[in-house]
């Protein structure tokens, strides 16, 4: 068939993995591909690419559009690269050829041969039987690699935080960066000075820990999920666990064994040196309204009519004043866990809004810093102003050509306005970075921590959690009252008016930037302007 009259859709595929290290980039393929195609006048009816190993079937979507197309008679004619762009294993190598046998697909063509129905089915065989055996050489070959670094004593994987990944060497080094801040985290924990939470947040806001900086990911702050995976890895006492195994590693460890598990005690998780004793979410963060005891949690044991034993957890007061009547009567956990969940509800804000709002925000918050800095440098002018009119007004005295008096008083007034000015020098960057940092935190932790809650059991996190909602927790008559955190009250007070331009949001999503940014007009007339942001 004369291929002039084939309807052909071009197919590039690469992969990250190690499968693909000499191929030519997508660009490239699909820039000589074209280049083939206007030579031999071939009839490109579209152009499919993708980045996705062909190891394992039903794993491309691209591809399986290609043959799906090809079935419906939109296309009829294959052009790519090579035949192992196609397919690496047998299952779409096998739909392949029998497509091509059947006729279906009337053409295969690479850059240097072309596979018809006509043509006797071994070649075609063979070669995808080579590209299948390459998978499976490489597999061989990278397990025994993998395997030989563990006997050597490296982590086959990436380091975690605080450690570096030695691409020439391939071993592994303490990050030069994050070592001393890693460190210190771990000093403050097992001073017990703060708990996993209020260390995150001191890391990531006055310590700047970020995630290490790669091509297309990292250099953002450290998530509080990893901070508690950083607490519970092993890897830091100089081992690690790969595969379900500990293996003894050749890397610097940053911590003792004892330090290491006394770190998990802290956090709340079993080990060998932990006592054994009940753990509860709650404990030691609320305050009974009677007689401001603390509500502990004691769990209790019930045998039923049926015979079997059922554990339940009532949270109640120490009752530790002797001199005060307390009438607080205990309440079940999931009662307790009831009304935590409507004060979270009370700060939710759908996740789709957030990751919009957060964009425009952050684009509105770079032209704050770059008019913040207007305002920066003319203040800092005029603060120089104020020292030469003070410099000169010194020099007058000096000659007597004014009197004490005059001095005193106009010294006295432009010293008011130098330390009104050095105020405001001072001020000027830190309250635009202030503004969008108090939004994304509030942002990110109303998005997902009511999710997060409801759906893990993991004592700390609920813990975490709970104790990110605000200082004041009061329990009275089995009700909860939490003042929460200043930068969680806006969403609290205004979560109707939040509620209703999520909606808006929603429904203007496929609409125009201008219309979306009606929608997110309703979030700053909840969160006051600007201005009056900056001076939270």
């Amino acid at each position: 068939m004369n291929q002039n009259n084939l309807k052909y859709i071009i197919y590039c595929r690469k992969s990250s993995e190690s499968e693909d290290k000499q191929v030519q980039s997508l660009e490239d393929q699909m820039e000589r591909l074209k280049e083939l195609a206007k030579n031999l006048n071939l009839n490109v009816v579209d152009t499919l690419s993708e980045s996705k190993s062909a190891k394992r079937p039903d794993n491309r979507p691209k591809f399986t559009e290609l043959l799906k197309r090809i079935e419906s008679g939109e296309a009829e004619a294959i052009l790519c690269w090579q035949l192992n762009r196609l397919s690496r294993n047998p299952p779409d190598s096998g739909r392949l050829q029998w497509m091509l046998q059947e006729g279906t697909i009337k053409e295969i063509r690479t850059y240097d041969r072309v596979y018809s129905p006509q043509d006797n089915q071994l070649l075609f065989a063979v070669e995808s039987g080579m590209a299948n055996q390459f998978i499976l050489d490489l597999r061989k070959n990278t397990n025994r690699g993998l395997a030989k670094k563990i006997r050597d004593g490296w982590y086959p994987s990436q380091a975690p935080i605080g450690y570096l990944n030695e691409v020439i060497s391939k071993t592994i080094t303490p990050d030069p960066e994050r070592w001393e801040i890693v460190r210190k985290c771990w000093d403050y924990l097992l001073a017990e000075k703060y708990n996993v939470a209020q260390l995150h947040e001191i890391a990531i806001n006055e310590w700047n820990l970020t995630t290490l900086q790669k091509k297309r990911t990292g250099g953002r702050p450290v998530s509080l999920t990893a901070f508690y995976e950083m607490f519970a890895n092993p890897f830091y006492t100089g081992m690690f666990k790969y595969r379900g195994k500990i293996h003894e590693g050749k890397h610097q460890p940053m911590v003792t064994a004892e330090e290491f598990d006394r770190a998990q005690y802290l956090i709340g998780r079993k080990t060998k040196a932990a006592p054994q004793k009940h753990s509860f979410s709650y404990t030691g963060i609320i305050t009974c309204g009677f007689c401001e005891g603390q509500i502990t949690a004691e769990k209790i044991k019930k045998k039923l009519a049926t015979g079997e034993i059922k554990h339940y957890v009532y949270y109640r007061c120490t009752h530790h004043k002797k001199d005060i009547i307390c009438k607080q009567p205990s309440i079940k956990k999931q009662d307790l866990e009831g009304q935590i969940d409507e004060l979270l509800k009370q700060i939710t804000i759908p996740e789709v809004f957030r990751n919009w709002a957060l964009n425009v925000i952050k684009t509105d918050n770079a032209r704050e810093v770059e008019a913040r800095q207007k305002i920066y440098e003319s203040n800092e002018k005029a603060y120089r102003s104020l020292i030469k009119q003070r410099d000169t007004l010194t020099d007058l005295r000096l000659k007597e050509l004014i009197s004490d008096a005059e001095f005193t008083e106009k010294r006295e007034e432009i010293d008011k306005r130098l330390n009104t000015t050095k105020e405001k020098l001072d001020q000027t960057h830190i309250r635009a970075q202030d503004w969008y940092k108090t939004i994304e935190t509030a942002f990110n932790f109303a998005a997902d921590a009511r999710e997060r809650f409801t759906t893990t059991d993991d004592i700390q996190i609920k813990r975490t959690i709970f104790q990110t909602l605000g200082n004041k927790f009061i329990l009275q008559d089995k009700i909860l009252s939490v003042e929460f955190v200043e930068w969680l009250k806006p969403i609290s007070n205004e979560q109707e008016k939040l509620q209703e331009s999520a909606i808006t949001f929603e429904l203007a999503k496929n609409y125009s930037t201008k219309r979306k940014n009606k929608a997110l007009d309703l979030v700053f007339s909840a969160w006051g302007d600007r201005a009056e942001l900056n001076r939270r």
